[in-house]
């Protein structure tokens, strides 16, 4: 390492006002930044003093997506050997889900960055690590058939209308990744939702619903009881996106995000109590099948739980108050199973509710902080009366 630093040393003011190759600094610094810790430092001001900065963070939530990834990876060859009757050590399954996943990671990442390099150079910015996360996201999200044309599509999007218009990392209003799911699920539906888009080439004549496809056919309370035990679910044995199956990895995955202080435990929390919240009201109404679903098995089948660890938390499109982000979340858990069971159009509400709250933080925030500012002139006139 020593070594290579070496060289980015010598070949460093070539990239530098001045040097033959100055118009490529953004993406000079951007690889430098990446390989190495920054030269420069803040010296005067009123900054906030620390140890990590935004590619540590970034690295930070890239590591704890890392428990789902590999799961949804062994996840894809389970389901393909269990449809096609055949049997498979663990390295025959989890080496068939790598190669199935890895290009859908690959695509994500070389053309998110690509646009962000882009943007960059015209503008004359650094490029920023926000792409980091997204990148490993996006491929998470989707099911694993997704063509690879159309993920470059939904990715060049998200980084274009989800990012670059509103100045890029730190200013976007929404995520990113949701962003590009949805645009996949408005623009492809086909290719997002049905039995055949979840489990990689599956044999003839079967099928691979979901969950939460089965509930939107179910005439008969009984067929609760055909769904995956709250066990299958809560390890992820089941259809879905790649990384959104297992609870347990999603839920390692947020521990060490809130061990590290990257994640606010008050938006994971309150996005499961709304969640749970609202599944214990649909009991309690109990007019058809989708409302006498369980309502704990609302937060460990479809995308729920990695949408209140690994979305819902993202630092930039949630709320910023405390109070703020309570009500952030708790909105989010209740519209969430609230599109589930009300709107069978949309059979996974998580997406949604996440988009709509991005939208409502920043005034979820105004208005918590206009309360504080009214609460504490009624505390000043007491006082001064």
């Amino acid at each position: 390492m020593k070594a290579l630093e070496k060289f980015l040393d010598k070949i460093r003011p070539n990239f530098q006002k001045g040097g033959k190759y100055q118009y490529l600094q953004s993406t000079f610094d951007a690889f430098d930044t990446f390989l190495f810790v920054p030269g420069h430092v803040t010296k005067k001001g009123s900054h906030i003093r620390d140890g990590i900065d935004l590619k540590r963070t970034m690295f930070m939530v890239v590591m704890a997506v890392m428990p789902a990834m590999f799961f949804g990876m062994w996840n894809v060859g389970h389901l393909h050997f269990l449809n096609i009757n055949e049997t498979a050590t663990f390295i025959e399954t989890f080496f068939y889900g790598f190669l199935k996943v890895l290009p859908l990671i690959i695509v994500s990442y070389v053309v998110g960055l690509g646009v962000e390099f882009i943007f960059a150079q015209m503008r004359g910015h650094e490029v920023n690590e926000g792409f980091l996360v997204s990148g490993i996201l996006i491929p998470l999200i989707v099911p694993v058939s997704t063509p690879l044309w159309m993920v470059a599509v939904a990715t060049i999007f998200a980084v274009i209308i989800g990012k670059e218009v509103f100045g890029g990392t730190g200013m976007n209003i929404v995520n990113p990744a949701l962003l590009a799911r949805a645009f996949l699920f408005f623009a492809y539906p086909s290719n997002m939702s049905g039995d055949k888009v979840w489990i990689a080439e599956q044999a003839d004549g079967t099928t691979g619903a979901t969950p939460l496809g089965d509930l939107l056919t179910a005439t008969d309370k009984t067929q609760i009881d055909a769904l995956p035990s709250v066990m299958e679910s809560f390890i992820g044995t089941i259809p879905g996106s790649v990384g959104e199956t297992s609870t347990l990895a999603i839920l390692l995955g947020g521990l060490f995000l809130l061990f590290t202080g990257i994640a606010s435990w008050r938006v994971m929390l309150s996005v499961f109590a709304g969640g749970y919240a609202m599944g214990l009201i649909f009991n309690a109404v109990d007019t058809n099948v989708y409302m006498a679903l369980p309502a704990h098995m609302h937060l460990v089948i479809g995308g729920f739980a990695f949408g209140a660890v690994f979305m819902a938390t993202d630092p930039v499109t949630a709320a910023q108050t405390n109070t703020g982000k309570y009500i952030y979340g708790i909105l989010i858990g209740v519209i969430a199973v609230l599109i589930r069971v009300v709107n069978p159009a949309y059979p996974e509400g998580m997406m949604l509710a996440i988009l709509l709250l991005n939208v409502f933080a920043p005034t979820i925030d105004y208005y918590v902080v206009q309360s504080n500012i009214k609460r504490r002139m009624k505390r000043l006139d007491k006082i001064t009366a």
